[in-house]
């Protein structure tokens, strides 16, 4: 009689909650881990996957922290901040992916990291796997690496603590960034963001409902904006005004209604996340020509795109650029714009997953115990567990339910 794979998940899942018997008890030190971080290279990336402060908390509990020399520099943590809490302080990479059992890394490796990587080590670091070329996928797996991408790790209630972190920290900046560009330079509105007795309120309209959405919309009206927000979800479009405790203009991407409401917008924010994919444009090069003069466009989305037809991808370094008179700010991964913030972030979410690994002293015992980190396995031990990129690559893949109750 032929099994499905469906009976076998489902017996597998229910396998992995029996109690195992404990063959081999895991003495005192077995549970210590050797951790690397090395420096980012990619572009942009200025944030640092722990602080001092969690290397410290680590060093504590009897694991052993290796940097590279300037990890933490682009968020103003120094090297002696580091050796200070306890960390070995390496002066190449080569050393750090040499000498380390797990490897954090905010950006995924490069394919020159990856060949410095040893076999059976743990990866830690953002997916971002659907822009590698295939040769990407094999070259991981030909070193059987263990691979965890942290914006798919969930918390206890299912929620994505980094991929929301990032949001909340993405959303906050973008209104920051729009007060800088509403009065700084000679084609800017010389206004400021918010609202005083007797002057008309700054107006900003928001694309976008969820969690970057959100964030922007929090904090310009704390600042006395009056704000209008788009969504093509109304569930989201009620929940963000109940979550704001406040009522005010909200609507279905509909595109007379967006042309509207951009003619008298002092601000525009783009946060809109695709669901797959480009981000869809849903402003188009006509409503931007409509818009006043010095009027403000940040486009979060541009990371996938941008929902702006107007948007060009800009850098930290370089960030803006005027089209018809309108300032466009299009730079992507803003949280690295403020990367200590966003390493604080980061390092809070990831310090109790790395303790919870130190305690049940192996990767396999952590996945049989935390649903949320076993959300984030895209590879175990070379082999690719993650249907959706198995099928965007065409490469076998396996179920890691099935793979980690063999093992039992």
């Amino acid at each position: 009689m032929e099994i499905s794979r469906e009976t076998l998940k489902s017996l597998s899942q229910e396998a992995l909650l029996q109690p195992k018997e404990q063959l081999v008890p895991i003495k005192e030190g077995d549970g210590k881990m050797v951790i690397g971080i090395p420096k980012e290279i990619a572009f942009q990336e200025h944030r640092v996957a722990l602080t001092p402060d969690a290397v410290k908390v680590l060093v504590a509990n009897g694991h052993e922290v290796m940097m590279e020399s300037g990890a933490g520099k682009g968020a103003n943590f120094m090297d002696n901040e580091y050796s200070e809490a306890g960390a070995q302080i390496y002066y190449s990479a080569a050393e750090v992916y040499k000498n380390a059992v797990l490897i954090m890394k905010v950006a995924p490796p490069t394919l020159d990291e990856i060949s410095m990587m040893q076999p059976q080590q743990t990866l830690v670091s953002a997916l971002q796997l659907t822009v590698q070329p295939k040769d990407y996928m094999v070259k991981l797996s030909q070193k059987k690496i263990n691979g965890i991408a942290w914006d798919y790790i969930q918390d206890d209630e299912g929620i994505y603590p980094v991929v929301r972190a990032m949001g909340e920290i993405a959303g906050n900046t973008s209104i920051l960034i729009a007060a800088e560009m509403l009065c700084q330079g000679d084609n800017s509105r010389k206004a400021m963001l918010g609202n005083i007795t007797g002057v008309r309120p700054t107006e900003v309209v928001i694309f976008g409902a969820g969690t970057v959405g959100e964030s922007a919309a929090r904090a310009a009206l704390g600042l006395g904006a009056t704000i209008k927000v788009f969504d093509e979800s109304i569930f989201k479009l009620r929940r963000i005004q109940n979550d704001l405790k406040t009522r005010f203009f909200t609507s279905t991407a509909q595109p007379e209604t967006i042309s509207n409401a951009l003619k008298t917008a002092d601000v525009a924010i783009g946060a809109i996340r695709a669901k797959a994919g480009q981000t869809p444009v849903i402003v188009t090069k006509e409503m931007v020509e409509q818009m006043k003069f010095g009027s403000v466009i940040v486009d979060v989305s541009i990371d996938h795109g941008g929902c702006f037809e107007t948007s060009e991808v800009t850098t930290h370094d370089n960030p803006y650029f005027s089209y018809n008179d309108v300032i466009h700010y299009c730079v992507p991964n803003i949280p690295s714009r403020v990367s200590r913030t966003a390493s604080y972030a980061l390092s809070n979410i990831f310090l109790p997953i790395l303790l919870n690994f130190g305690e049940h002293g192996s990767f396999e015992g952590v996945l049989r115990r935390y649903n949320g980190v076993r959300n984030g396995v895209y590879m175990f031990n070379g082999t690719l567990t993650n249907r959706y990129l198995g099928e965007a690559f065409n490469l076998p893949f396996k179920d890691l339910d099935l793979l980690i109750a063999a093992m039992s």
